[in-house]
């Protein structure tokens, strides 16, 4: 459930910035029709390449109601997983929506793992039990020697004045037959069963940690060109195919290529970081606490 509830906050985070994106994208492409208007007021373009450039704005108004739509949607799951009776247009998350570039080796979180996980402290804790219960079995099968004593003051009749006597006895069983041999097996028998159940938990501990590492590496080595290159070359290349095309020195295709492109570097970029996000989730769970923020 706490998965579930961090997935879904990170959901909304990314639904937060795609929306913010898609308002950025109208923005920047009503400053390109203005530019296309401009220029064919100048009779540089011609009618159709207008229309076609302001035809294409259907898609941004699209991109933008599509974000909103799937915003409310994150906020309404948010809430419900919360139990929470806020109306949604008064419901809003803040939190950082990035990545840590650095990540500690993977034996570093399986040593956390095996010191912190429950499951694990559990199945450890149960094999003790097991063998405490088959010490106790033991010792419930053996025998002891029974020692006693007694003092009394009466005579008797063959010597009357032997009126105090002192006694001691010593009773040893004979152990024919283990009656409790059947609980010593059982047991025996239980601490074995523990013992593997310990070593397919301490198995499937370093497999929820492997996982969940190597998905979270996985994003780690897309997002980090993406941050130093990927992002600055588009836009780097929207504004300078928007400035030649202005002056007449690109064609609207050209444009809208660029512009094309720099939107879905833009989206992909937000969609690792959710994806970062939500293995370090899955990472946080694996481990048994708060690894990455």
């Amino acid at each position: 459930m706490l998965f579930s509830l961090r997935s879904q906050f990170v959901q909304t985070l990314q639904a937060k910035a795609v929306l913010e994106l898609a308002r950025q994208e109208l923005d920047y492409y009503d400053h390109l029709i203005d530019i296309s208007r401009e220029r064919y007021s100048k009779g540089d373009i011609a009618q159709i390449d207008l229309d076609r450039i302001e035809l294409q704005r259907v898609q941004y108004e699209s991109d933008l109601q599509t974000a909103e739509v799937n915003l409310r949607t994150s906020k309404i799951q948010l809430l419900i997983l919360l139990n929470d009776r806020t109306p949604v247009e008064q419901f809003d998350v803040t939190g950082p929506f990035d990545f840590l570039d650095q990540l500690q080796p993977l034996d570093a979180f399986r040593q956390i793992a095996l010191d912190t996980r429950p499951d694990l402290k559990a199945a450890l804790e149960s094999v003790q039990q097991a063998n405490t219960n088959h010490k106790l079995a033991v010792a419930n099968g053996s025998t002891d020697p029974t020692l006693g004593a007694w003092y009394t003051y009466n005579p008797s009749f063959s010597n009357p004045y032997a009126n105090q006597t002192l006694g001691l006895s010593v009773s040893i069983p004979l152990r024919i037959f283990d009656r409790n041999q059947g609980e010593k097996a059982r047991t025996q028998l239980d601490i074995g069963r523990n013992q593997r159940l310990s070593d397919a938990i301490h198995a499937q501990v370093f497999g929820d940690v492997d996982s969940a590492y190597a998905q979270i590496d996985s994003n780690l080595i897309l997002l980090r060109p993406y941050k130093a290159k990927y992002l600055m070359q588009a836009t780097r290349v929207r504004d300078t195919v928007t400035y030649a095309y202005q002056r007449g020195g690109a064609s609207l295709l050209d444009l809208l290529n660029a512009q094309s492109d720099y939107r879905n570097v833009q989206l992909a970029y937000l969609q690792l970081i959710g994806s970062y996000l939500t293995a370090a989730s899955q990472l946080n769970l694996a481990v048994g606490r708060e690894v990455i923020q």
